[in-house]
């Protein structure tokens, strides 16, 4: 089995060999193609193989991802929408800081234990249930650590939806915008940026027709990703590689198909 995906980088290699394993399988014994299925047969194996317990995200975009496409994913109710992102003057491109990302026993379980301990708190069954005003009514409920990340939960769903809706009206400032807050609050509530990842996403901001970038994946090394005018990339690269202090690997990208069969 064959992969560009880099390893430890963030960017969903192990939902990718789970997906694409899966795939390989049903050549050999078809099911009944259920998407939702294989991607959640797929989670599980993370969950009790590697003992990770990641949510359903990366098993989906390997599973559902479309062609000129990002995805709305709604992880409780498992409603996938389709967000055109398909103007050829755009690019993506995914800046790896090669600081080894991951995630077993490193704080990501810590993360998802603090959450569930503020929403706990908060007298409800999930952050998703909770507004900043619950959240800021109750901070004196909560140990700072744990108020901000549910900060972070609460903010970041609400950018969310609101990236999905300037994606869908090509307010790529705003996107861009959403980006950077995004990571800012990675960085500053939710502590699993690095010093690596905030230098590359400085340095990838500061140019012309850059709209936005932030960390990605479970953080504490890994990549960048960076919205940007396709005329932006090589200068913007360059720009990267003068500022930052390590040495950086570069995927320049468009939104396609997740894991398909090839005919040989």
């Amino acid at each position: 089995m064959a992969s560009n995906v880099p390893l430890g980088g963030g960017l969903s290699s192990s939902a990718s060999l789970e997906v694409a394993m899966y795939t390989f399988l049903q050549q050999i014994c078809p099911d009944d193609g259920d998407l939702m299925e294989k991607a959640l047969a797929c989670q599980k194996a993370e969950h009790t193989f590697a003992s990770m317990p990641c949510g359903i995200m990366d098993q989906f975009i390997s599973v559902m991802g479309q062609k000129d496409h990002a995805l709305l994913i709604d992880c409780r109710s498992l409603e996938v929408t389709p967000v055109p992102l398909n103007d050829p003057n755009l690019v993506v491109l995914i800046t790896n800081s090669n600081v080894r990302h991951t995630l077993t026993g490193s704080e990501y379980p810590t993360r998802r234990m603090q959450c569930m301990e503020a929403a706990k708190v908060l007298g409800k069954e999930s952050l998703r249930d909770v507004s900043m005003a619950d959240l800021k009514a109750a901070e004196a409920h909560l140990d700072k650590e744990i108020y901000c990340r549910a900060r972070h939960v609460i903010s970041e769903i609400k950018r969310t939806t609101d990236a999905a809706g300037a994606l869908k009206s090509r307010d790529y400032q705003e996107f861009g915008k959403l980006m950077v807050q995004s990571h800012n609050s990675l960085r500053g509530d939710y502590e699993v940026s690095c010093p690596e990842l905030d230098e590359l996403v400085a340095a990838a901001v500061d140019g012309q027709g850059v709209y936005g970038s932030r960390m990605t994946g479970g953080g504490f090394g890994g990549c960048t990703v960076t919205l940007l005018d396709s005329a932006a990339v090589e200068k913007t690269i360059q720009r990267i590689k003068d500022k930052y202090s390590g040495t950086a690997t570069f995927y320049i990208t468009k939104p396609s198909s997740g894991a398909h069969v090839l005919k040989l």
